[in-house]
């Protein structure tokens, strides 16, 4: 299974760019903010919140992390301006993290701090198991220096993310649960899909069970949000001690069906140039998309039923 996805990665990244952007613009509000503002709106228009990401990461010079930062904080205020129900979210690489953990801290700080001054919450996303005890020691610092505005995630494809979840649930934290879409080594990571479902379901109902704090279901699995639901309903963890959260332009009518029954639904919308290494995951993630672009890179014909 991981080495049909490392295989599929390294093809798509031969793939002509206009041609993956061709079946993943779907995904991505756009390549202006102006994009994702009018998406946003949108959301906002079906009655769902939105999380806004500035596309990119793995950034290698400290001029690049200004830039993201900048733009972050033009970003923040555009959600104030034009009145959006909006956060934003950040990925630690593209606040310099693999450059230097204090450039990070500076650079994730500026942001949340920006976001603070108007009430808004900053999400720091997960990226690859290498990168997760240096993202959870920035968010504790982070929370250190009072800002509490910022929240995290949790990976239910990795082995040690029972222990972490433990943790963050005893100290209230605000939590993202994903599956995870990193190609990982099987000593670090559940290997198979219903391995990952029924860690992602036991990880729910301990978030839910905590005391406090807030968690976020992202899935497009409809029979977790199931099992999230009735987890809920027992542990009787109140509609504002949880949201559901999906990707743009994935599986609409389940997020309308969620919305419809009154559950709290947040978007993912995310924008910008760096758009293309996030497209490859989003592909590898969908096998049916996937195989269209393969078959049209390699020259061939749509598949016939």
């Amino acid at each position: 299974m991981k080495r049909g996805r490392r295989t599929l990665v390294k093809f798509f990244k031969l793939v002509p760019k206009p041609l993956v952007w061709r079946f993943a613009k779907g995904y991505i509000a756009g390549a202006r903010l102006e994009d994702a503002v009018r998406t946003v709106r949108a959301l906002n228009g079906e009655g769902c919140r939105a999380t806004v990401d500035v596309l990119g990461e793995d950034v290698a010079d400290e001029r690049e992390v200004q830039k993201f930062v900048d733009a972050y904080r033009r970003t923040i205020e555009a959600i104030v301006r034009e009145g959006l129900d909006a956060n934003v979210s950040i990925k630690p690489s593209a606040m310099g993290l693999k450059i230097d953990p204090a450039l990070a801290l500076r650079a994730a700080g500026d942001v949340v701090r920006a976001a603070g001054k108007h009430g808004m919450f900053v999400r720091i996303d997960m990226e690859d198991s290498s990168t997760v005890d240096a993202t959870f020691d920035l968010y504790a610092r982070l929370r250190a220096e009072g800002n509490e505005n910022v929240g995290v995630v949790l990976q239910a494809m990795l082995r040690r993310t029972l222990a972490d979840a433990a943790r963050l649930a005893a100290e209230g934290a605000n939590v993202r649960l994903v599956k995870g879409i990193y190609v990982e080594p099987r000593p670090v990571a559940f290997g198979e899909f219903d391995a990952v479902r029924q860690s992602y379901a036991r990880l729910a109902e301990l978030l839910l069970a905590a005391p406090r704090g807030y968690t976020a279901i992202a899935t497009h699995d409809e029979w977790l949000t199931v099992e999230a639901r009735h987890a809920a309903a027992r542990l009787g963890a109140g509609r504002d001690r949880f949201e559901f959260q999906m990707l743009l332009g994935v599986d609409p009518l389940l997020r309308r069906t969620l919305v419809a029954e009154g559950y709290g639904m947040r978007v993912y919308v995310p924008f910008g140039a760096g758009w293309h290494g996030y497209s490859i995951r989003r592909l590898v993630e969908n096998p049916r998309v996937a195989g269209h672009v393969a078959r049209a890179a390699l020259g061939l014909g749509p598949k016939t039923e």
